[in-house]
């Protein structure tokens, strides 16, 4: 273990410096959601392919509908149907003087049309008026025929989606370093793109340590308590992007957790454990990982270290296994357990999966509290608190102990007080890292 006081930035950096972006690969559109692009995605074909209408309605001639009202509708021949999926008119028909083409929402305008009415200035052929457009439209059998009668004119293009007017062949859809989500995968399936080439979401092993661990439905025994930790720091991976898998709580055996570890290396980009770090006589974590570089085999090492920091002053990270697998060794109390994850696991998550930008956004507020907030000399403190955007203000939430994780919940921010404040009063701005 290192006897130097590491500040939280040295810490965070060292960290950094070490974990790698996974390796891209291709997946199938589907598997890479929440993946992050390593190359630009150019378009290849235009989107919409094709001019075609967005409203239900007629394929009409501009000049057919000029000056047409209730009082004196333009009438015209109905000579076919075009639905979404054709290629046009029958025949390859046009429209052309005194004449109209009934049409779907999404097909294409047909030659000679101009613009699109839509079915409620019409009388949908009933012979009657636009209340009677509808029904009409919706019940008349295919190859419409007949007259129609329209009640309102239009202006050219009008109700027509032009072709290429989202995008055209050799746009820039994506950047590289764009996150996939929903709406991209859609982008990308609308452009004819059913793989991506992205880097993987990261898999994250946690696990806690402790034989005072109980499984929440468990029944508590003299002296246990629930293991909540690797439930939250599951969770937390899971909405940093990662694919996180949570290990039952392993009792203070070294040899036990060293094993454990082991074999979880098989399905982990990255470990994090949680308890066991301190001085304590029964600290697994720092016995069963701290001569781990001793072994050739195992490869890497994990030093353990103190932080200038509250909460969260016992820390390690290293690495483990044949791979140099990552893995941060967080302090077992839970707040101090949740706020290293934040300033360190989180980021080290992003990093794998590619992103530059890995911390949270941070503001300036005003404390908005009845007392001072006292901080230790020469550690930098992190007090859970709730954010008001609008009045720019921060409110403490709970106390700075370390097990109040009731306190946690309520939280949507981190009130950062530095090593060189020993004490912050009601009105003092102040740095928040936002965690919502």
């Amino acid at each position: 273990m290192s006897s130097t006081i590491w500040s939280v930035d040295e810490h965070l950096d060292d960290i950094l410096a070490a974990v790698k972006p996974l390796e891209p690969i291709e997946l199938q559109l589907p598997d890479a959601q929440g993946c992050v692009l390593v190359e630009d995605v150019v378009v290849e074909v235009a989107l919409p392919p094709f001019d075609n209408s967005s409203m239900d309605g007629y394929a009409v001639r501009i000049s057919d509908v000029e000056g047409a009202s209730e009082e004196f509708p333009a009438v015209l021949t109905v000579i076919g149907d075009v639905a979404a999926g054709d290629g046009g008119l029958a025949d390859g028909r046009s429209v052309g003087p005194g004449e109209a083409a009934r049409i779907m929402t999404g097909a294409p305008l047909p030659a000679g049309a101009e613009a699109v009415v839509p079915v409620e200035w019409t009388d949908g052929g009933t012979g009657g008026g636009p209340a009677a457009a509808m029904r009409a439209h919706s019940t008349a059998p295919e190859g419409a025929s007949g007259e129609v009668r329209v009640h309102r004119p239009v202006k050219p293009r009008a109700h027509v989606r032009a072709k290429g007017s989202d995008v055209r062949p050799g746009d820039l859809a994506l950047r590289a370093g764009s996150v996939v989500g929903p709406p991209q995968i859609g982008l990308l399936a609308a452009i004819g793109r059913s793989t991506v080439r992205v880097r993987p979401r990261p898999r994250v092993v946690v696990l806690s340590t402790g034989s005072e661990l109980a499984q929440p439905g468990e029944e508590l025994t003299g002296g246990r308590i629930y293991d909540s930790n690797s439930f939250a720091l599951t969770a937390a991976a899971r909405e940093a992007g990662a694919i996180a898998y949570r290990v039952p709580a392993v009792a203070d055996d070294a040899e036990t957790l060293r094993a454990t570890i082991e074999d979880q290396l098989i399905r982990a980009d990255i470990v994090v454990t949680t308890g066991g770090v301190s001085v304590g006589a029964y600290d697994v974590v720092k016995e069963a990982l701290s001569s781990v570089g001793d072994d050739d085999a195992a490869g890497g090492g994990i030093d353990f270290r103190k932080l200038a920091m509250q909460p969260g002053k016992p820390q390690g990270f290293g690495s483990i296994g044949p791979d140099h697998t990552p893995l941060l060794a967080l302090p077992g109390n839970p707040v101090s357990s949740y706020v290293s994850f934040e300033l360190f696991v989180r980021p080290a998550i992003l990093t794998l999966m590619g992103l530059q930008d890995v911390h949270r956004p941070t503001v300036r507020a005003t404390l908005s509290t009845g007392e001072a907030l006292a901080s230790p000399p020469g550690k930098r403190q992190f007090l859970r608190g709730t954010y008001d955007a609008e009045a720019g203000t921060v409110t403490p939430v709970g106390g700075p102990g370390s097990h109040l994780i009731a306190a946690l919940a309520q939280a949507d921010a981190l009130i950062v007080l530095p090593e060189d404040v020993t004490s912050a009063e009601p009105g003092t701005e102040t740095e928040v890292i936002l965690l919502r």
